[in-house]
């Protein structure tokens, strides 16, 4: 049995980032008896300037991408057909809107020093793309944050520290200095770097590639 550490740097507005992960549990799933995998989860603000109130889904991707919104339903299609894929339920409405993230990967930070970072992270998922819940509420967040059996009081307190806050955006400028600018990012082992969604079929031969490696 061979340990590979697995870092993956992704947005909890990030369809793709889901995605992507439940393509890599599939892979790992499938090499159960080859390999145990240490994740860890990173920060990466797709939007960091977006105001509090979010914004309608549709019309940022209209204004950051052009999306027209025939090209908006089509992708929310696939995207639901791919999350199914992965036991993931995306619930897309035309009143969905996006959220600043700032406060979510503040708490995804402390939670992992409580080993509840993983299941904070799905919760956050869920509480996004499935729930519709507004993520860059205080409430909402330690909501999610109780639901894996973190402290609600600390939880608070994380939330309004400033200190905290630069942590995050400090840990993003390192990864951007990095050379991640899109995520899903997963890197393997800390030397091999799988950009986007991949498939499980090439997930599953990078894991055995780096397993292999290790001594």
């Amino acid at each position: 049995m061979k340990t590979v550490r697995i870092d993956i740097v992704s947005d909890v507005v990030c369809p793709w980032c889901i995605i992507g992960f439940g393509r890599l549990k599939q892979a790992l799933a499938s090499l159960d008896h080859e390999i145990n995998a240490e994740v860890h989860w990173h920060p990466f603000e797709l939007n960091p300037a977006m105001p509090i109130e979010g914004q309608n889904l549709r019309q940022h991707l209209a204004e950051k991408y052009g999306t027209t919104p025939n090209a908006s339903q089509s992708a929310r299609e696939t995207l639901t057909q791919l999350g199914a894929d992965v036991d993931f339920e995306f619930n897309f409405s035309d009143d969905m809107r996006i959220y600043n993230t700032r406060k979510a990967h503040q708490l995804l930070l402390w939670a992992q020093s409580e080993h509840k970072q993983q299941a904070l992270k799905l919760a956050l998922f869920r509480a996004y793309f499935t729930e519709n819940k507004d993520i860059s509420d205080s409430d909402v967040l330690i909501d999610a944050a109780q639901s894996v059996g973190l402290d609600k009081q600390t939880a608070a307190v994380i939330l309004d520290d400033t200190a905290w806050a630069k942590t995050v955006a400090k840990t993003e400028q390192q990864w951007l200095e990095a050379g991640i600018n899109a995520v899903p990012a997963i890197i393997f082992d800390q030397k091999h770097l799988i950009s986007g969604a991949q498939n499980v079929d090439a997930l599953t031969q990078v894991l055995r590639d780096v397993a292999n490696s290790i001594e």
